[in-house]
């Protein structure tokens, strides 16, 4: 393990999630793909074991621990093979609880985010919108003032813990003329009134429960508010470089784990008499891959290096996210390619990989959209600046 980033007590942390997740997660992915829902159980156990409150405040119950452990958990969650299971764990962590820590007061913390630690309560975070897709400016979700309370009317998709979660960290328009200045961020709790989710049917990430959610005149009471109204773009937009940051570790580290299971196939597998891992054509792709994978994983350590200083890294975040889930799609697709028929078997993990892996260039921000921003930054000379 590079020791220009991780500790010796980065690494026991990293074994001890390792048996965790031997121990209390892998028997029983095999079910949560098939049923698309997680049992509560889990959610409590990893807050027992601290692993929800990793980076956050210690006075909610959390550890205040550096990026690194974080880059430590999703690489290891993608090491079990459940795209599905990862994304529900990192949805709830560092999506909607990152806009809890940084937005929400000193009640909403202890009312959600210090029970989110402990995993008593499950979040999802509510951007994306039906008609909006990648236009997050383009929501047509709206929150009118009355009173003491706000009206929520519209609706969101492809939400990751949409259906299962206690609580949604959901972006409205308090301001609809105002344009993207005009959007707000709110906490709902699932029970309230008018809150109700469907069940959407996915090609990957089965586990997760992803859901599109409709807001039929919820009554929302003005403490629910985080931060400021009509800061809510700027809100979004300073947790866009962790979301992407985060994807790109995970790509890398799916990439990773398929290489690793392919040359371990690979070694055993013969033909002609010996081991494929002695055929000169797929030795030299082997080593193209793999090339292709490490030079994201370090570009993405050094990513969360820059981002764990406090720096701005908007533009690398995004490049973080570009590059590695096309590198990751690739080399799963090479490697499925590597097992021949057995690649293609659900009984052989690439299938599934191959499937979650999919959704990578897609989620978050899609390629093309993140293309878009980056040429902004680096021909039209843009430059993003974090809320102050």
């Amino acid at each position: 393990m590079n020791s220009m980033y991780f500790t010796e007590e980065h690494n026991l942390f990293r074994k001890s999630l390792q048996d965790f997740l031997q121990k209390e997660v892998v028997p029983h992915i095999e079910t949560w793909e098939k049923t698309g829902r997680i049992d509560r159980f889990i959610w409590k156990k990893f807050g027992d074991m601290g692993f929800f409150g990793i980076n956050y405040p210690e006075a909610y119950g959390g550890m205040n621990l550096d990026l690194f452990y974080t880059v430590i958990l999703l690489e290891e969650l993608q090491k079990i093979n459940s795209g599905g299971f990862a994304a529900a764990i990192w949805a709830h962590v560092y999506l909607a609880m990152t806009h809890l820590n940084a937005e929400g007061d000193e009640t909403i913390k202890q009312n959600y985010l210090a029970p989110s630690i402990t995993g008593d309560k499950i979040g999802c975070l509510c951007i994306t919108e039906p008609f909006g897709g990648s236009d997050v400016a383009g929501m047509r979700t709206t929150a009118v003032k009355n009173g003491d309370h706000y009206i929520i009317n519209g609706s969101k998709t492809f939400i990751t813990n949409g259906v299962y979660s206690d609580y949604l960290v959901i972006a409205a328009k308090t301001s609809p003329e105002l344009g993207n200045k005009g959007i707000s961020i709110f906490v709902l709790d699932r029970e309230m009134k008018g809150v109700s989710a469907t069940k959407l049917d996915k090609l990957g990430w089965r586990a997760s429960d992803t859901g599109e959610i409709a807001f039929d005149n919820v009554k929302v009471p003005v403490e629910n508010l985080l931060g400021e109204e009509n800061k809510g773009f700027q809100y979004i937009m300073q947790h866009f470089a962790l979301e992407r940051l985060i994807m790109g570790i995970n790509a890398h580290a799916r990439a990773e784990y398929a290489l690793e299971y392919a040359l371990q196939y690979m070694s055993e597998r013969q033909a002609f008499g010996k081991s494929i891992n002695k055929f000169q054509a797929l030795r030299h792709n082997i080593a193209d891959l793999y090339t292709e994978m490490e030079i994201c994983k370090e570009f993405n350590y050094s990513v969360t290096y820059r981002l764990n200083k406090g720096q701005y890294v908007v533009k690398e975040a995004t490049m973080s996210k570009l590059k590695s889930t096309k590198m990751a799609d690739e080399v799963i697709y090479q490697c499925l390619q590597f097992l021949g028929g057995y690649g293609y078997m659900e009984e052989y993990p690439l299938a599934r990989m191959f499937r979650d892996s999919r959704l990578g260039p897609i989620g978050g921000g899609t390629s093309e959209i993140l293309r878009e921003i980056l040429a902004k930054i680096i021909i039209d000379n843009k430059v993003y600046k974090p809320v102050t």
